[in-house]
């Protein structure tokens, strides 16, 4: 866990978010200046982000998904720089991509209302327990695709069991 993970507000202002495009991509738009749970604000940003992007077709929920995933990596490693933290709390841009990839099967598949609350309740169960690999990158990986990978092998995982849960038509 990094160094300012107690405290989302550490080297990250309003005044820097909103004057610095990286920064404020990767404190998502804003979310992650919450002074409470700003993965959890930044997955409320993904969990909105998937109702417009659900309209497209999945090719196009597939290319955005890919393209939030893709621009992770160096908006995540600026963020970095800029903040002097590797994975500074405040930094949400990777659980807005890993809420997107867990919300995939409900974006692509018949879903009901109940769909994107098990996603969002999947994807935080995820991300903040970190099983097995999830753990593994987040504590051994580097740089802006090591901040991106628990989020998105969370977002997998969670992926996963949204897609069995539709497959039996429970969510």
């Amino acid at each position: 866990m990094s160094p300012a993970a107690g405290d989302p507000g550490r080297g990250l202002s309003a005044r820097r978010v909103f004057t610095d495009p990286v920064l404020f991509l990767a404190a998502g738009f804003g979310a992650g200046l919450a002074p409470l749970a700003p993965g959890t604000a930044g997955s409320l940003v993904g969990l909105a982000l998937y109702f417009l992007l659900a309209q497209l077709p999945a090719w196009g929920y597939g290319l955005a998904l890919a393209l939030a995933s893709i621009a992770g990596i160096p908006i995540c490693s600026g963020a970095s720089a800029r903040l002097g933290v590797h994975d500074h709390a405040g930094v949400v841009w990777d659980e807005i991509a890993g809420m997107l990839l867990a919300m995939l099967p409900a974006a692509v598949l018949p879903a009901g209302w109940l769909a994107p609350v098990a996603g969002f309740v999947l994807f935080r169960l995820f991300d903040i327990a970190k099983p097995g690999p999830i753990g593994r990158a987040d504590r051994t990986l580097g740089g802006g695709a090591g901040v991106m990978a628990d989020d998105l092998l969370a977002g997998a995982c969670a992926a996963v069991v949204l897609w069995a849960l539709l497959w039996w038509r429970v969510a």
